[in-house]
């Protein structure tokens, strides 16, 4: 099955570690890129560590802070990556079929682990669908 890289700071780490063991139980490799422990650490560090491993590989990735936010803000920073702070199924869905999301953010302390579970299992099984929407991811790169 695919790898998935996976990341979180310190106010994601326990999410992250119950979506690396869903997701591995599920027979994907997970690469887990840290953090390990709750202790401060700064979020974008962790970021970028794995979305220029998600563009090495080609694989998707999922990164976790505390709101899914800071996360989203820095991993978006980087050429080639579109990630999607991602509270629903919906969100999950439409970000991979419509715009070819291939970072999913959560934040640890918005979305229980059932429905972090069940949101990255949609990300990960959804195309991209192509056709009109592949001229507007093109558009995300221009700038």
């Amino acid at each position: 099955m695919a790898t998935i890289v996976i990341g979180a700071d310190h106010g994601g780490v326990e999410l992250k570690k119950i979506l690396a063991a869903h997701l591995s139980a599920k027979g994907y490799e997970i690469v887990d890129l840290g953090t390990d422990s709750g202790a401060s650490c700064d979020y974008p560090v962790y970021a970028f560590k794995v979305c220029d491993e998600v563009l090495a590989r080609g694989c998707p990735g999922i990164l976790i802070c505390g709101s899914g936010i800071g996360m989203s803000m820095a991993a978006n920073r980087v050429r080639g990556i579109r990630a999607a702070l991602c509270t629903s199924e919906f969100h999950a869905l439409k970000s991979r079929e419509h715009n070819d999301a291939n970072v999913l953010c959560l934040g640890e302390r918005i979305t229980g682990a059932g429905h972090a579970t069940s949101i990255a299992d949609t990300f990960l099984a959804t195309e991209f669908e192509g056709g009109r929407h592949q001229r507007r991811v093109d558009l995300f790169d221009e700038r």
